[in-house]
């Protein structure tokens, strides 16, 4: 198998407040696609984020991790703009990471990799 993409699929109960707060918390434009009715696709790195509006799945059911270059930064960034994060925790030599909830209940984590 040659996998050429990856697209992260997120249910959400309300798209409109979803893609605004996506935005916000990842420091997006507006969104790349909108493919079909009530589906929004965000190009995050090397990752397509698709958000779908309709039944949602069991909270916490969806985990999406991302690394970027200064997982503290981001961390001040989110919580100066009043999106709710855990603690930046650390693996000793390896990596620093937090999560946050999403809107729905589905998790995300920042994380950077540590010289060692």
């Amino acid at each position: 198998m040659k996998v050429q993409s990856i697209t992260i699929c997120l249910r959400v109960s309300d798209l409109a407040r979803s893609v605004e707060w996506y935005r916000t918390a990842l420091d997006l434009d507006e969104p790349d696609l909108e493919p079909a009715e009530g589906v929004v696709e965000f190009k995050v790195g090397a990752v397509w984020l698709q958000l779908v509006s309709g039944d949602l799945p069991v909270p916490g059911a969806a985990v999406v991790r991302l690394g970027v270059p200064d997982v503290a930064a981001e961390r001040a960034r989110l919580r100066a703009s009043g999106i709710a994060v855990g603690p930046l925790e650390q693996v000793e030599g390896v990596l620093e990471y937090f999560e946050f909830p999403d809107p729905d209940g589905n998790l995300l984590g920042l994380y950077a990799e540590v010289e060692p």
